[in-house]
């Protein structure tokens, strides 16, 4: 489980295609790897994936086909950024809130503007993925825990402050950018609570 308070920022240093899946090499971006050991999972852009070959500042981990077609990871390169957390420890403040780093689908940045000092952002979720959507409900987009403003059918808005800009991808987005989604697990369990009280003997 994460929080989607993205610790670091790395950056894409090497794909390798090996029989249909990537391998993926990451400079962690300064990220303490020293906690980290083989088989631990670090969210990537919001796709949990398991550490194969940890380094000081470099980490390796493989991709399966089905990963690569439902997440943008199928278009990450050397040079990508890509958000980075930890796993949570028990011991950990929930900054954000309950990720599980499964990739829900896939969304679209529509409308980028300025708000003060922050910015606006229209992203567009797939149909089956709205309903889950709620205002001022949490979204997790590319790994970060976010507040959604206002929801207008499948179309949600975003306002991010400077900081997290500054420290996560989101700086680099505009209109057509892809992007993951998570939707809150809350929001899932209580859809399957509804759905079993309606079928149930």
């Amino acid at each position: 489980m994460f929080t989607g308070i993205v610790s670091h920022l790395g950056t894409v240093t090497r794909t390798e295609q090996i029989g249909g899946d990537l391998r993926l090499t990451v400079n962690t971006g300064g990220m303490d790897m020293s906690d980290v050991a083989l088989g631990d999972s670090i969210m990537h852009n919001g796709v949990c994936l398991t550490a194969i070959e940890v380094g000081n500042d470099t980490l390796v981990t493989d991709l399966s086909a089905e990963t690569l077609k439902v997440t943008t990871a199928g278009n990450w390169r050397e040079g990508t950024r890509v958000n980075l957390e930890k796993s949570l420890t028990l011991a950990d403040r929930l900054g954000g809130h309950l990720v599980s780093g499964h990739v829900d689908g896939l969304g679209e940045v529509l409308e980028r503007k300025p708000s003060a000092r922050a910015e606006w952002f229209m992203l567009r979720a797939p149909k089956d993925l709205a309903k889950y959507i709620a205002t001022k409900g949490s979204i997790t987009v590319d790994g970060t825990s976010l507040t959604v403003n206002a929801v207008n059918g499948t179309d949600f808005e975003l306002t991010i402050i400077p900081h997290t800009l500054e420290v996560t991808v989101i700086g680099g987005y505009q209109p057509g950018t892809q992007v993951n989604l998570e939707v809150d697990l809350l929001a899932r369990y209580l859809e399957r609570l509804r759905q079993f009280d309606e079928v149930a003997p």
